[in-house]
């Protein structure tokens, strides 16, 4: 699952102009990626565990936030998924949730937590709090109603 959204997030990242066909496609997929997001974002919370810290369904959606990321980034797809309900709240609810965790336990969520001495820790939710904050901007762009909600 994590190499087929890596492979989706390489054909969304590229800049090539995409036919209406593809566009359908794409928003079936993000449709899908957002309903996804939405069922498993809780999963995340696992990692905040070192006997959970290779939780597949937690590197799924963390792959997920980066598609979405990247997916709301291109204009062809953004106004769609501003408009899916549920998406805002959820990334706002997951960064939350994700705040307390890293407070109440090693934070794994951040970059500037996750350094120890001159070593970086290479873990996989590392940047996870700065990706929902892109996802939760990128859902507010241009978009008043959004901006509302927040």
């Amino acid at each position: 699952r994590v190499t087929l959204l890596e492979l989706i997030m390489s054909k969304v990242s590229e800049k090539n102009s995409v036919t209406s066909e593809e566009t359908n496609v794409f928003m079936r997929i993000a449709d899908f990626l957002a309903s996804c997001f939405r069922d498993k974002y809780e999963t995340v919370l696992k990692l905040t565990s070192a006997a959970d810290a290779e939780d597949e369904e937690a590197l799924v959606t963390v792959r997920l936030l980066d598609v979405l990321c990247e997916m709301t980034s291109n204009n062809g797809q953004l106004e769609h998924l501003q408009a899916l309900p549920g998406l805002l709240e959820t990334a706002i609810d997951t960064l939350r949730l994700t705040h307390l965790a890293g407070k109440q336990a090693v934070n794994i969520f951040t970059a500037t937590h996750a350094m120890t001495g001159q070593e970086e820790i290479s873990h996989p939710a590392v940047g996870f709090k700065s990706h929902l904050i892109r996802l939760i901007g990128n859902l507010c762009y241009k978009s008043k109603e959004n901006q509302d909600k927040v």
